[in-house]
Formats: C-alpha cells, structure tokens, sequence
C-alpha cells in the first residue's frame, strides 16, 4: 500500500516541519509514503489542481471539517479495512484555507474531521501523520498508542 498526501501549501516553520519528516519517517516503516505540494492560489485553482494530482483510479481522503469524526482505534479498522480491499494507491488531501471545491470532495470516497477544532494547515499535516502512524501501532498491536 502506498499513501499520497496532496496538500496545498508548504510547511514553511522548520519545527513544523520536523514534525512532518520524523512522522513521514515513523510511517514510512508501514507504508510508503508521497507527498505532492499544490500551491496557494485560491480555492477554484487549487482544487484543479489537486485533481491533477489525484489518481483518480486510486482510493482518496479528503481532510473536511464536514467529514466523519473518528477515534484512533477507529481509523486503525477503517485502514484495515482498505488493506482487505486490496487498496494500493491511498491519497490524502487537505485543501487550502478556504478547503477544496465540491469537485474534490465528491471524488473522495472518504471524507475524514481531524478534529472539531480549527488547526493552522502546519497542525493539520502533523495530526494527520501522527494519526496514521498511531492507526499503524494499533493495528500491528506495537505499544506506542498507550
């Protein structure tokens, strides 16, 4: 299985970014790992091009303060679930500040909260990750989700 991240912006703050990296790093031991950067541009652009960048034959995630609130044991069975399917290419997306066009979230075939709070787009790279790292702990039974 193969994780792409599609994400507008870059994390500019270099803790930031070390955070990003050493949980890339971490999840990179379960699954391997893209990330595709779209620049900022305004939501109508941006989201044309994260279509772009989009397998469209592939499995996508939108990150979507409308999508569906889960815990972390939770999106450990729904990755288990993607195993069993035998899904190879899963992207991640998480739109610019004003989100993603409807485009975009129509091709998703999972639409997930990170939280009902409001993270800066740095916040929501590394919950993101963390929480697919911590999804993979779970399910290989590894004592980190403790």
């Amino acid at each position: 299985m193969k994780f792409r991240f599609v994400w507008v912006g870059k994390t500019k703050d270099k803790n930031w970014r070390a955070l990003q990296e050493e949980y890339l790093q971490r999840l990179s031991h379960f699954v391997k790992c893209e990330i595709t950067e779209i620049k900022d541009a305004g939501k109508e652009i941006e989201s044309k091009r994260i279509l772009e960048n989009v397998n469209q034959s592939g499995f996508v995630c939108v990150m979507d303060v409308k999508g569906r609130h889960v815990s972390s044991p939770d999106l450990a069975k729904e990755i288990e679930k993607w195993q069993n399917r035998g899904l190879k290419d899963v992207t991640f997306v998480i739109g610019g500040a004003e989100g993603v066009a409807a485009e975009v979230v129509e091709t998703a075939e999972f639409s997930l909260s990170l939280s009902f709070l409001t993270f800066t787009h740095d916040m929501a790279r590394v919950v993101l990750l963390e929480q697919l790292y911590r999804a993979f702990t779970i399910i290989k039974g590894f004592p980190y989700q403790k």
